[in-house]
């Protein structure tokens, strides 16, 4: 009897967690409105290809090899990595650094029209420094650009996905 009531609760549980829209962050999320698109990155790029991961992961948009045949060219206008002295101990010796990374990007069509305008995704970490752990320091500082890029990249689906591209053609005819 107590199995019988455990399963309908169960199935009861997971009918109301469908019926209210509930989804995993990565299901969904990434569909963008583009058909076809070409990532005008070099190869060696991490965000070509963290791009290129999440892309695929979508399934509804294909990458083509030519701007040409893409209906929407994916641009990066800047990227500025910077990494600062945040503070300093009572002996002038580093303490801490702040990391900040700075990419602007846009989409465009194969005519050279703006569809996506100028986005720019600003990300900041702050890291503590210890003279006697320079190795260990160094690795967390590169996990932590990694980190970064990854949520670049994250925030970059994000915006692809939830902006509304522009209609040229409508608006030259306008």
């Amino acid at each position: 009897m107590r199995f019988l009531t455990a399963r309908i609760v169960a199935v009861l549980l997971a009918a109301a967690l469908a019926g209210c829209g509930f989804h995993l962050r990565g299901e969904g999320s990434g569909n963008l409105p583009y058909k076809t698109m070409y990532i005008a990155l070099p190869d060696t790029s991490d965000v070509n290809l963290w791009l290129q991961r999440y892309i695929k992961a979508s399934g509804q948009t294909e990458l083509v090899d030519d701007a040409k045949r893409a209906e929407a060219v994916f641009q990066q206008l800047t990227e500025n990595k910077q990494k600062t002295v945040l503070s300093i101990n009572a002996l002038g010796r580093v303490r801490e650094y702040r990391l900040q990374l700075s990419y602007t990007f846009r989409v465009i069509n194969a005519k050279g029209q703006v569809l996506v305008p100028p986005n720019e995704v600003n990300l900041t970490r702050d890291i503590s420094y210890d003279d006697s752990n320079v190795l260990a320091k160094g690795l967390e500082e590169e996990l932590l650009w990694r980190d970064m890029n990854n949520d670049l990249v994250n925030q970059i689906m994000r915006r692809l996905s939830i902006i509304k591209p522009k209609n040229p053609d409508r608006e030259e005819t306008e």
